[in-house]
Parts: C-alpha cells; sequence; structure tokens
C-alpha cells in the first residue's frame, strides 16, 4: 500500500470514532452506568488519531505533490477541514478526563479551523470553475467545523469566539444547503463512491443544536427547530439506507459515522435538558444503530486494509 495513496478523507474516520465516543459516554450517563465502553473507545480514538496523523502528515513531507493534488480537487478539497475538525473533536472528548489537554487541543485546532475554511471558501469562489458535479453534501464540513468550535469554546470560557465560528458555520450551512438540494434535485445523481455523503445532511443542524444550547444557555425554540431538522433528514437518509447498503464500501462509508454521532448526541442532550422520555427512547435508539454502523465500518476498513485495496477503494 503506496502512502501517497492514503486520503485527507481518512481523517473522516477519527471524525467517526470521536462522535462514537461522546455517543457512547451520554449514552452511559443516561443509563447510569460507568464510563467502561466510551473509556475503550477514547482510547481506540486516540490510537487511530495518532496513526492517521502521522502517516498523513509521512505524505505531506514525503510526497507534496499528492497532498497538492487532493487541494486542486474540487471534491476532496472539502475534506481537509475534518483535519482540524478531528482536533475539535479530541478536545471535547478530553475535556472531561483532562481539561488542560483540551484546552490546548482546542487552541491548536480553532486558527488551522479558520485558515482551512479561508482557503477552502477561497478556493470555492477563485479563479478555477466549478461544476454542478462537483458539489456534494461534503461541502459541509468546512461548515460543521466551525459550529464544533462552539460546542468546545463556550465550556472552555471562549464565548465571544464561539459566537463568531458558530455564526459564521451556520451562515454557510443554510448557503450550502439551498446549493446542494439544486444539486441533487436538478441535476445528475451522485456518483456511487458519493451516495454515503448523503448523510452529511443529518450532521449541520444536530450540531448546530449542539452549539447553540451552549451558547443560549438553554433549549429555545430555535433549538428545537435544529434538532427536529436533523431528525427529518435523518428520515430522508433513512430512505436511501437499502441503496446505500449495496454500494461497494469505501472510506466515504465513514460518512455515516459522524452525522448520526451528532443525532444522537443531540437527542440524549435533549433529553437530560428538558426530561423528554421519548428524547431519551430516540437517543438510545440511535445509540444501536451507531454501534452497529461502527462495528460494521471498522470490520470492513480493516478487510480492505488487510487486501491492500482501501486507499483505491
Amino acid at each position: 500500500m503506496r502512502l501517497e495513496a492514503m486520503p485527507v478523507t481518512m481523517f473522516t474516520v477519527v471524525m467517526g470514532l470521536c462522535g462514537f465516543t461522546l455517543a457512547l459516554r451520554a449514552g452511559e450517563a443516561a443509563m447510569g452506568m460507568a464510563h467502561l465502553a466510551s473509556g475503550a473507545a477514547h482510547v481506540l480514538t486516540l490510537a487511530v488519531f495518532v496513526a492517521v496523523g502521522l502517516a498523513y502528515a509521512a505524505k505531506a513531507v514525503r510526497h507534496p505533490g499528492a497532498v497538492a493534488a487532493e487541494w486542486a480537487h474540487p471534491v476532496s478539497l472539502a475534506f481537509f477541514p475534518a483535519i482540524s475538525i478531528a482536533l475539535l473533536l479530541l478536545a471535547i472528548v478530553t475535556m472531561g478526563p483532562a481539561p488542560g489537554i483540551a484546552r490546548v487541543l482546542w487552541l491548536v485546532a480553532v486558527p488551522v479551523q479558520l485558515l482551512l475554511t479561508l482557503a477552502v471558501v477561497s478556493g470555492w469562489i477563485g479563479s478555477r470553475a466549478f461544476a454542478h458535479g462537483h458539489l456534494t453534501p461534503a461541502w459541509f464540513i468546512p461548515a460543521v467545523g466551525n459550529v464544533i468550535v462552539a460546542v468546545a469554546g463556550v465550556p472552555l470560557g471562549h464565548v465571544e469566539v464561539s459566537w463568531f465560528f458558530a455564526s459564521v458555520g451556520l451562515i454557510f450551512w443554510v448557503v450550502l444547503l439551498t446549493l446542494v438540494m439544486n444539486r441533487l434535485i436538478f441535476h445528475d445523481p451522485l456518483p456511487g463512491r458519493l451516495q454515503p455523503t448523503l448523510v452529511i445532511l443529518i450532521a449541520p443542524p444536530a450540531v448546530g443544536y449542539l452549539a447553540w444550547v451552549a451558547l443560549v444557555g438553554g433549549v429555545d425554540p430555535f433549538a428545537r427547530v435544529l434538532l427536529n431538522g436533523a431528525y427529518f433528514f435523518a428520515l430522508v437518509v433513512a430512505v436511501q439506507v437499502p441503496r446505500l447498503l449495496r454500494l461497494p464500501f469505501s472510506l466515504a462509508h465513514w460518512a455515516l459515522s459522524f452525522p448520526l454521532a451528532a443525532v444522537t448526541l443531540a437527542s440524549l442532550a435533549h433529553a437530560e435538558a428538558t426530561g423528554s422520555g421519548g428524547h431519551r427512547v430516540i437517543g438510545l435508539a440511535l445509540l444501536v444503530v451507531l454501534a452497529g454502523v461502527i462495528a460494521g465500518l471498522i470490520w470492513r476498513t480493516g478487510a480492505a486494509l488487510r487486501r491492500g485495496v482501501l486507499f483505491g477503494a
């Protein structure tokens, strides 16, 4: 397996595992259980992050042309903020057991997130032209990253910075949602290998709910709009599941993990904030589904890695 073939989309694996760790932790708290499963998931997430981070850093040093080619690609460009998002999510995961380390991770990730967002947006509106086929739900990734800044930033005391990033993320989500829905409705369907990115539709409103509740200090009507928007997109995606299951496995399937984790977290957070038993049931049911998805993704990723076809899929 060639190092230069490793794509930046590998960081979505870290995103998914971080989301799973947080969802497990929330589920354990909801059921009054010790944080054993989430602790094991935390260790696995850290190990994967270190492995992916070191491998991609080695690629950048040894094969800068390959990284530049990814940056120039109209689809993979949107995945570069997954690097800073992985750091932000690790900060959230680490906040409970090691708040000092979480603060350092957040302080490192935030300027990287800003630079990558500016670079990606500048790439979108720069001199090169994009076709409708280049637009996919993966374009939401930079917006999601900005909103995640607030999820960690508010507990760490960086409220104004969090408002800035959340505002940028939510505004771009609305703009991109219009563009993506236009592309999905009026133009050719997504190619098979990008079909799993449809699940990313769930992430912005789900993460937006978590950030908004943190920023305003509780559940208000707009928070409910965001949560129910996430539920609607989850239902839209659920209708597509039979088609997604028939697709050959690729790294793009990891796009299923983080959005599902985000709506699970939002459901359990809403249940805790409002005392809603219905949302608690929804959150725990989603957690079961998420655990199955993560187990399947790990197994299929390992199988593809053993066959040496993971990065070529």
